[in-house]
């Protein structure tokens, strides 16, 4: 009896101290790769305010990870998350309008989230992908094919359509890949009714209450 109880201790031990060394590695781990990862998290997101306003000197964020995550308008599809604001601002500090980052969870493959730029006068510039995990072929084509659609239209609401668009508000679905036209689609729409009903209008750089 004592040998198994000195058995169970043993292991008990070793097993304490294989837990032990395992968390050290992987708190070591994430000390180094910490830093290299939220780099490249603020190189993305950079680039993702230069894609979608280019016409801007300098950003702020107004509403970031320390404030609301989430925001959604009640009847509005809650699938839909407003993430960062960041004010797009003139070389003399002047506002131009606002890069909004979304995230839709409605998604094949999960989450997509992306930028867009909205000008003061309610003026889409284009939207910037962050992040999607889409069926290959398909809805990674949401780039190539959805992206550019959504240039330069001033419109309170898009939709998509299969049998070719004929106005600035439709869009042309991915053939093939209609849940991900439909995320992306959505996702641009809670964007531009959060303009419409928080930052349109607010010059002075302060949300409504």
């Amino acid at each position: 009896m004592d040998n198994e109880k000195k058995s169970m201790i043993k292991d008990a031990l070793i097993l304490f101290a294989i837990t032990l060394v395992a968390g050290l590695l992987l708190g070591f781990v994430y000390d180094v790769t910490k830093e290299p990862i939220a780099q490249q998290k603020a190189k993305a997101k950079a680039e993702a305010c230069r894609n979608v306003f280019a016409d801007a000197e300098s950003f702020e964020t107004m509403m970031g990870e320390d404030g609301p995550t989430a925001y959604f308008i009640a009847g509005m599809d809650s699938n839909v998350d407003i993430d960062e604001v960041m004010q797009a601002l003139d070389a003399s500090g002047q506002l131009m309008g606002y890069v909004i980052t979304v995230t839709d969870h409605e998604g094949y493959g999960g989450d997509i989230q992306f930028s867009m730029g909205v000008k003061l006068d309610g003026t889409l510039n284009g939207i910037s992908l962050l992040s999607i995990s889409e069926t290959a072929g398909l809805g990674m084509k949401a780039g190539d094919v959805l992206v550019p659609q959504f240039a330069n239209k001033k419109v309170a609401q898009f939709t998509y359509t299969k049998s070719g668009s004929t106005d600035d508000s439709e869009i042309d679905a991915i053939s093939g890949a209609t849940i991900t036209t439909n995320a992306i689609v959505n996702g641009v729409n809670g964007g531009l009714v959060f303009f419409d009903s928080v930052l349109a209008g607010n010059e002075g750089g302060g949300m409504n209450e």
